[in-house]
């Protein structure tokens, strides 16, 4: 099957969006995908900042961005936009980073008003680095997504099944089968 780097935009050590992508990853998993986690807050803030393409940090994640068949990109919403965290990789990958690449975006946010950050904030983006096929992203409010003990993400039952339908056209457009993705809508 594919390989899927899944990537969190959340600056937050106990994040929901994190969660909300390790939920995701372990559905990818049971598909069959190979899933390799990136969680840009881990990466060395020094080079995020300074632009420092060459820093072997930057290197390796821009190495896993070109090595993956497909990428999750998940955010939490601040300010109407994706995170600024998630905005310092994007401006450091090559311009065509996501180039012939099926690709999910996913955000979290605390209130409905920021639903539409994924279509006009962060689809533009992901659309001018190449991205073959965006899937529909998929916005989850905090309040649907508890952390538990020892890691564990539960997921509200409602915004769990249209996880699940998003995580699944995103699968199909994986596996090459973009009227089968059509159809999972």
């Amino acid at each position: 099957m594919a390989t899927v780097l899944s990537v969190s935009g959340s600056p937050s050590v106990t994040s929901r969006t994190t969660g909300l992508l390790r939920h995701l990853d372990a559905q990818l998993i049971a598909q069959g995908h190979e899933v390799i986690p990136l969680d840009v807050r881990t990466l060395p803030a020094e080079p995020l900042l300074k632009a420092d393409m060459r820093h072997p940090s930057i290197v390796t994640a821009t190495a896993l961005f070109a090595r993956a068949d497909g990428v999750v990109i998940g955010t939490p919403v601040y300010k109407a936009a994706y995170s600024g965290l998630l905005k310092s990789l994007l401006d450091l990958l090559p311009q065509y980073a996501l180039s012939g690449k099926a690709v999910l975006p996913l955000a979290t946010g605390g209130t409905t008003a920021h639903v539409l950050a994924i279509d006009y904030a962060l689809r533009p983006v992901l659309a001018s680095m190449g991205a073959a096929h965006i899937a529909p992203g998929w916005f989850t409010l905090d309040r649907d997504i508890t952390l538990g003990e020892g890691g564990r993400v539960t997921i509200a039952p409602g915004s769990a099944e249209a996880l699940e339908r998003v995580t699944d056209q995103f699968s199909a457009a994986l596996r090459g089968h973009p009227t089968l993705a059509a159809a999972v809508v």
